[in-house]
């Protein structure tokens, strides 16, 4: 099962119910953390989660209200023994605002810290890849998708009812048919494919030509909308994209769920404006507040 959980929503200037931009996806033992927002790992703590137990960061750009948290949260993870490497991607030049940021605040490293600046695939497990793509801010900027393959299952159930066991079990997993103990059994028969999962993060962006390619069949797309329709030169203006512009972006890539997130706090008394400007063009948009949760089975 997947997990998202909404640490931080908002744009760049934080309101009370919303803090700075921040997503963390669970999947198995894997915590993926996109962007690491002021207050961050306080949100954590709302969230009744460790922050222990990040696996890796995905920077989508280095302004502010995406990176600001980094510092206190490598300080805490410091502080509390964190025993894994911990693996940062961003965007060319990240390598370069990771070393200022060594160089700024005074960090005693007690772990190990990989850093890469990613484009495409970039990282691929048996279970799941991740991939990056460039996206259109005014600075280098990466949307991200993770996608949990569609893989050969065994079905356990079923094999509990012939009781076949052992290395024979590899031939099942690669779609073969296979002879125990003199009878034939068919592949088919004892295995399933695994449905195929797609979450897509579009964050700080522009309209541009690569973003529904790389969103496509997207299970979630969990974009930016920082602005409602109307304002769409002002989002243009800024490098944002507004809640209409987010639906369309859903639908042409044949999206399933659209997640509006990164509002400006000047919907703080009436976000039901965002949400209606996506809903006018693509039905299955939510809006989501911090610490909302989504699972995907």
């Amino acid at each position: 099962m997947l997990k998202i959980t909404f640490l931080g929503t908002s744009d760049a200037i934080p309101s009370a119910e919303r803090n700075h931009t921040s997503i963390l996806l669970n999947y198995k033992d894997e915590n993926i953390l996109v962007d690491c927002g002021e207050g961050t790992q306080r949100q954590f703590r709302k969230a009744k989660l460790n922050p222990n137990k990040v696996t890796r960061i995905l920077i989508t750009h280095w302004h502010g209200d995406h990176v600001l948290g980094i510092a206190g949260l490598l300080q805490t993870l410091s502080f509390s023994e964190y025993k894994k490497t911990l693996y940062i991607y961003g965007p060319k030049g990240t390598k370069e605002f990771m070393r200022n940021l060594f160089h700024t605040f005074e960090f005693h490293k007690t772990f190990r810290i990989e850093i890469e600046e990613v484009e495409g695939k970039f990282f691929e497990t048996d279970d799941f890849y991740i991939e990056a793509e460039k996206m259109s801010h005014g600075i280098p900027c990466n949307a991200y998708a993770f996608v949990k393959k569609g893989n050969l299952r065994i079905d356990k159930k079923k094999l509990e009812k012939i009781k076949i066991q052992g290395p024979i079990l590899k031939k099942l997993k690669e779609g073969k048919d296979i002879v125990y103990a003199g009878k034939k059994y068919l592949a088919k028969n004892l295995t399933y494919e695994e449905e195929r999962k797609k979450i897509s993060f579009v964050f700080d962006t522009s309209v541009n030509e690569r973003i529904v390619p790389f969103v496509k069949d997207s299970d979630l797309l969990i974009c930016e909308s920082t602005f409602d329709a109307e304002s769409e030169e002002l989002a243009g203006e800024r490098n944002h994209l507004t809640a209409k512009q987010s639906a369309e972006i859903a639908k042409k890539s044949n999206s399933k769920k659209l997640v509006l997130t990164h509002i400006s706090q000047r919907y703080s008394k009436n976000p039901k404006k965002i949400l209606d400007s996506a809903k006018k063009v693509f039905k299955n948009s939510v809006l989501v507040k911090d610490l909302d949760e989504i699972e995907i089975k």
